[in-house]
């Protein structure tokens, strides 16, 4: 037997074997499925906020800095 000739009927019984075991072993009660529950996070407390002020510095300041 040339198996280079019969390479697609493998390879399409494969498929079919391991389609077949698939079905036959898939779940087949469907899930319930239930509203999630609602978790409140965080504090009452408000948010911190930092504000940073202050220039940029320019070419020849960061040149300065490298050296």
């Amino acid at each position: 037997m040339n198996i280079a000739k019969n390479m697609e009927i493998i390879f399409l019984a494969a498929v079919t074997m391991t389609m077949a075991t698939g079905f036959a072993t898939a779940e087949t009660s469907p899930r319930r499925l239930e509203a999630p529950q609602v978790v409140k996070v965080g504090s009452d407390t408000p948010m911190t906020v930092i504000t940073v002020v202050g220039k940029r510095l320019t070419a020849a300041e960061k040149a300065q800095l490298g050296n």
